[in-house]
């Protein structure tokens, strides 16, 4: 089944250079070659200030630009979305792995947010998991609830709580804390990717050994921040990328032979405990049961 397509604005920044439509459209999303791009331009998909424009079209800085992509089909993703509680301001659900937060790339209608706005319009995600990562989400569903819930998220007041497998890892002590900054990297298939990076933002992971195996090692992990694929970044750069991560390897970096984006699946990361304040007034710690395979 296709989806009904969907339109992608963009307005020129200020600091633009002098450039065209189509040197726009390729450096800014890499995810297309220029012959895509130009395909796309010259067919009508893309319009300048709502008309149709053409490749060379030199572009001036607050110009609006969209690009109507038709319909297309949707991988398949699991849909199955269990509540863990509910009232009127907030909901807590139990994210599938496999399944994306928010729209993007390929995915339009198979997200989290595209299928909790059919029942709960103006239902809010307050935080985000990769798509490879299962686990407890915190949803608020209505503004207020949103703008509360925000605000502690800003403030660094939700605690989250993580399970998670990493190899063999004598080297590692019982508990230990990673803080490598994260940040902006250059990676071609996307542009940039989030990784390990001096220049970056701050970060801080609380890590707890629960299990030494033979072939594996099972952690528990308290995040203070939440930057994007922070725990996988994080093990990553001690060593110890997450089992099966498709991307990062050890030093936080991504393989530069792969062409593996974030979103892709294959570890292990589950969303185990949250901890916040509800916008009433009560504090509350919810939990998500892990799978099997991140039980001791």
């Amino acid at each position: 089944m296709f989806n009904r397509g969907w339109i992608y604005d963009d307005v020129v920044p200020k600091d633009q250079l002098p450039t065209t439509v189509l040197d726009y459209y390729t450096h800014r999303y890499r995810h297309s070659d220029r012959a895509t791009w130009q395909t796309r331009i010259e067919s009508g998909q893309i319009l300048l200030n709502d008309k149709s424009t053409t490749p060379d079209r030199l572009l001036a800085p607050g110009q609006r630009l969209s690009y109507h992509r038709p319909p297309w089909q949707e991988p398949p993703v699991p849909l199955g979305i269990v509540t863990i509680h509910e009232d009127d301001l907030l909901l807590v659900i139990n994210k599938p792995s496999g399944l994306p937060v928010l729209p993007g790339g390929s995915f339009l209608q198979h997200t989290l947010l595209w299928q909790l706005r059919q029942r709960y319009p103006t239902a809010a995600p307050i935080h985000r998991l990769g798509r490879g990562t299962s686990g407890i989400m915190l949803i608020a569903k209505t503004r207020a609830a949103r703008a509360q819930l925000s605000q502690q998220m800003r403030q660094r007041r939700l605690g989250k709580t993580y399970r998670t497998f990493i190899g063999p890892a004598d080297d590692l002590p019982d508990q230990f804390t990673i803080t490598h900054p994260i940040g902006k990297i250059s990676y071609p298939q996307l542009g940039y990717i989030y990784g390990a990076n001096p220049e970056g933002f701050d970060a801080h992971s609380d890590c707890t050994v629960i299990q030494r195996r033979s072939d594996a090692t099972l952690l528990e992990v308290a995040i203070l921040t939440g930057r994007p694929h922070q725990i996988r970044i994080h093990l990553a750069a001690m060593g110890h990328p997450l089992l099966g991560d498709p991307l990062y390897l050890s030093g936080g970096q991504p393989d530069p032979a792969a062409t593996a984006i974030p979103s892709d699946c294959g570890y292990w990361l589950h969303a185990h405990r949250l901890s916040f304040m509800h916008p009433a007034g009560e504090p509350m710690t919810m939990t998500c049961e892990p799978p099997s395979q991140l039980q001791p």
